[in-house]
């Protein structure tokens, strides 16, 4: 036997294009096909962000021409807006404000929410009308919920009623920030025992089953097999709710109202700037607030891994 006929048939390998043109076209193609959505994107957020942080860095100041004595109004760049959003508390009580009803609010969703996926995962008659029930209040608009709730807290509502008491929920103090608590948390709790449920929903049942054999007690089975399979879409849930409470507004506006300084959020503040045309201060307030949202988004990703392209969760190393 020859030696061509032992090394076996020759691959014409001639006639084959580099893989590395293939790859370029398979780029060229996907950049193409992504255009016409990169450029929307462009135009969406691309451009409102980079006019914000423009204006954030325009200082308008007024003066009278002493030729015509008339009112004079001239522009030029610096950072005294920025000065002026980091002078003293007019930052860091809505910026406190902010936070702490994220890390609040966030925290009780998780608990009442996972609790609603569990009860509407579980097997009875009526589940449909319980699902039903639990998803109404994130159905409601934010505005008519913030309505809804401004009348449970009137001085002559249900919640003094209940409490035996009078409450002034729309004065200023603690009952206020906790009224936007208990508003915020009964909205949103059922986003966040939706997606949960959605998690639940492709748990193996037979995992159980072998729990239930090796003699596993239901609170170990959920430590144990339910919370590390559903993590994926719990993570992205909270991260979702996270992102959201930062940037709330409407909530505290309409339950509370405007210049309440125990519940004034950044968006608040820069809504109130620009409402009084000092569209600079307001600006760097927006961006100083997307900053922040920005900053937090990184580091959750990091420290627990949240993948939002649908491959679960990474490691954080």
């Amino acid at each position: 036997m020859s030696v061509l006929s032992q090394a076996g048939p020759r691959r014409d390998t001639a006639s084959r294009p580099p893989r590395t043109s293939r790859r370029a076209g398979t780029g060229r193609l996907a950049a193409a096909l992504l255009s016409p959505t990169l450029i929307v994107l462009g135009l969406v957020v691309g451009y409102p962000v980079l006019a914000a942080l423009r204006l954030s860095f325009v200082v308008s100041s007024e003066s009278i021409d002493p030729q015509t004595g008339f009112k004079v109004t001239t522009t030029s760049y610096g950072l005294d807006n920025y000065e002026a959003v980091f002078t003293g508390d007019r930052f860091l009580r809505p910026w406190w404000n902010t936070t702490s009803f994220a890390l609040v609010s966030v925290a009780i969703e998780v608990l009442i929410g996972v609790a609603m996926a569990l009860v509407m995962h579980r097997a009875f008659r009526g589940r449909a009308l319980v699902r039903a029930a639990i998803l109404v209040p994130w159905a409601i608009p934010t505005a008519i919920s913030g309505l809804l709730w401004k009348w449970i807290f009137n001085s002559q509502g249900i919640a003094n009623e209940l409490l035996g008491a009078k409450v002034l929920w729309s004065s200023e103090g603690f009952q206020a920030w906790l009224s936007v608590v208990i508003a915020d948390t009964w909205k949103t709790a059922p986003f966040i025992g939706l997606l949960v449920l959605a998690g639940l929903q492709i748990i193996p049942g037979e995992l159980y089953e072998a729990a239930r054999v090796d003699g596993a007690s239901p609170w170990r089975a959920f430590w144990r097999i339910t919370l590390p399979l559903v993590r994926p879409a719990l993570v992205v849930a909270v991260l979702f709710r996270l992102l959201d409470v930062l940037r709330m507004f409407d909530l505290p506006y309409v339950l509370v109202g405007p210049r309440k300084h125990s519940v004034e959020t950044l968006s608040m503040i820069a809504f109130e700037e620009m409402s009084n045309l000092r569209f600079g201060t307001a600006a760097a307030y927006a961006t100083v607030l997307f900053l922040y949202i920005a900053a937090v988004a990184f580091a959750f990703v990091k420290l627990f891994g949240a993948d939002l392209i649908g491959r679960g969760t990474r490691s954080s190393q």
